[in-house]
């Protein structure tokens, strides 16, 4: 790919970590954008690597650091942190959106926002990391990132389970009960879900690959909204 990314050296700074230019480019890289600039490399082989790197290094923490857990319990605390809503959470926290290359169309439908993406690019991005720096980079990367939702235990739940966590609060606040509507779209191979919660007179959307994750990521955005308020 020719050209860099506006705003990788930032970005690299904020990481911590020293990634070659021309690679955060590609891992910045929505298949959107490539589509429309003659199918330039994207990022999906560098999520692809991302996620291997991200549940290792995970995996490798939560087993060393909770010596008293069983497997059932780190493996739920695993799938919470490696989870799209959680991801899309580290990477709100960085300001990952604004260094996105989008298509027009994810563009001008908030692509910047969505967990989806948000999560896909911050795997990408660890995959890039672990290219550039080497694997004790790319792990201490990867901690750096999860030690903000892992040290607060209310976002932490929320991440874990979502749903539960935005009806709990949802009482505590006296509104009522969260309801959900989910709509499908794209062919049967590459089907995509919105889904839409309401919270007295609060609505969230969130997207995902299942009902499930859709349902989970407005949940999320629902709760954020909701603590602020609180």
């Amino acid at each position: 790919m020719t050209g860099v990314a506006r705003g990788t050296a930032p970005l690299s700074e904020t990481l911590g970590v020293d990634i070659d230019p021309q690679l955060l480019t590609r891992a910045l890289t929505h298949r959107s954008y490539a589509y429309e600039h003659g199918g330039s490399p994207h990022n999906e082989r560098l999520e692809f690597l991302g996620d291997s790197v991200l549940g290792l290094a995970v995996t490798v923490m939560l087993f060393t650091t909770h010596p008293d857990l069983d497997e059932g319990e780190l493996a739920k605390r695993r799938a919470s942190v490696v989870s799209t809503v959680a991801l899309a959470e580290v990477a709100r926290g960085i300001g990952l959106g604004e260094h996105l290359l989008l298509g027009r169309g994810e563009e001008q439908t908030g692509g910047r926002d969505k967990d989806s993406i948000l999560a896909d690019t911050m795997e990408a991005v660890i995959g890039a990391a672990y290219i550039s720096a080497g694997p004790d980079a790319a792990t201490a990367l990867v901690l750096r990132l999860t030690e903000p939702l892992l040290a607060d235990p209310e976002r932490y739940g929320a991440a874990m389970d979502p749903k539960t966590s935005l009806q709990e609060l949802a009482a505590r606040l006296g509104a009522t009960p969260p309801s959900y509507s989910v709509q499908a779209t794209g062919p049967d191979h590459d089907r995509r879900f919105t889904a839409t919660v309401l919270v007295g007179d609060l609505a969230q959307t969130g997207e995902g690959t299942s009902k499930k994750t859709a349902e989970m990521a407005a949940a999320l955005s629902a709760w954020r909204l909701l603590s602020d308020r609180a």
